[in-house]
């Protein structure tokens, strides 16, 4: 099933997305022009990666019956100087004193299932065509 999603110009540097009933709000920061009203566009890929890995975790400690109170999970992105672009990410699921030892692996196993992870690691085909006109 083919899903679409509407992209559309509010002004300045600004560019939302409707998708699902939801706008999208994007800006880029004031050092490169924008007015810094919403979050840059990749700022919203990066936390599409960690909100994905956060939902396995509330999913699978629910499952279990653990408390989440305590728990959190933060990501860290490391830039390589030369090229600018993301070299490694890394994901730390910080787990409440009461976690079962016995299910850290598991919990990290989910994590790995997050499906943006997995669009990442196996990419989609990427196709481009320009309009003129409606």
């Amino acid at each position: 099933m083919d899903r679409e999603m509407k992209v559309s110009f509010p002004g300045g540097l600004r560019v939302d997305a409707e998708y699902k009933g939801f706008v999208i709000k994007t800006d880029q920061p004031a050092y490169s022009g924008g007015d810094g009203s919403a979050p840059a566009p990749f700022d919203l890929f990066l936390a599409s990666i960690a909100t994905c890995a956060g939902i396995y975790v509330l999913f699978f400690c629910q499952k279990r019956g653990i408390p989440t109170e305590k728990a959190a999970v933060v990501m860290k992105t490391r830039r390589n100087p030369e090229t600018k672009r993301i070299e490694k990410i890394s994901i730390e699921i910080q787990l409440p004193p009461e976690f079962p030892e016995k299910y850290k692996k598991a919990v990290i196993k989910a994590v790995d299932s997050c499906s943006v992870t997995e669009h990442i690691l196996n990419p989609p085909v990427f196709e481009v065509e320009a309009k003129i006109g409606n």
